[in-house]
């Protein structure tokens, strides 16, 4: 599986999944752009991989005006993109808020982020992918809260779902192009946002009577992620497009 001298961008590459989903991409030879809408992530993640490989990009991308200018930066600084992976999200605690309760406030937070977000970032990336015509590959990261609803998350599950339909939908136009364009739903990962989750959603009134157990008997880590994203965006997955990677160690086989 080589992928080496690929370019890839990374939304919410500085933290959490992402920067797993860097680690790994680095590891293989991809040159990275991290993009973030805090800095201070971004320069700690720049530390931990190779800096001649790294671009850094503190951007909003719930602006699709800044996604065109990230966009146009990265490929003007290494001459062109590869791969985009839509990882960044509002998740864990932030997305949490009993339907009843939701105001416009977190309505437009999750949805302009978790799917406008997405749809931008892969609109400007694929543009430029049509253009230079050489094909990639763009995944989206998903959950499994797109199959299996989780209380005081109907924002997240939606939004997510809504990254699989996106994902099947694109895949659809963007063949012609070979333009590759896949998701993954990730389960239960091990990051700092969503470390203690179960417990955070009990003490704001959730029941816990809904919550599902992984089969595997622990956490997935952000490195599972990675590998996932680098076999779909890899020549072994040429024959992948429009699909969902479960990678959620059999939390939705039952």
């Amino acid at each position: 599986m080589s992928l080496r001298g690929k370019i890839a961008i990374i939304t919410g590459g500085g933290t959490g999944i992402g920067l797993g989903i860097a680690e790994v991409l680095a590891q293989k030879g991809v040159k990275l752009v991290l993009v973030q809408r805090r800095l201070e992530p971004l320069q700690r993640a720049a530390t931990l991989l190779p800096s001649d490989e790294v671009l850094v990009q503190q951007l909003d991308i719930r602006d699709s005006k800044a996604v065109e200018q990230g966009v146009e930066i990265a490929v003007r600084h290494f001459g062109g993109i590869d791969i985009l992976v839509n990882n960044a999200s509002i998740t864990g605690m932030s997305a949490i808020s009993p339907f009843l309760e939701s105001d416009s406030t977190i309505v437009d937070a999750v949805v302009d982020t978790n799917l406008k977000g997405t749809f931008y970032f892969s609109q400007a990336v694929a543009k430029r992918m049509v253009a230079a015509g050489r094909g990639g590959n763009i995944v989206h990261i998903s959950s499994v809260g797109a199959y299996a609803a989780q209380e005081f998350a109907s924002l997240y599950c939606a939004t997510k779902a809504a990254q699989v339909s996106l994902a099947q939908t694109m895949s659809l136009e963007l063949a012609r192009y070979r333009i590759r364009v896949n998701s993954i739903a990730a389960g239960d990962i091990n990051t700092e946002a969503s470390m203690k989750i179960v417990a955070e959603k009990s003490e704001v009134g959730a029941s816990s009577r809904y919550v599902r157990a992984t089969p595997l008997g622990h956490r997935g880590s952000p490195h599972d992620i990675g590998h996932a994203v680098a076999f779909l965006v890899s020549d072994e997955a040429s024959f992948v497009t429009g699909t969902t990677l479960l990678v959620d160690g059999g939390f939705l086989s039952y």
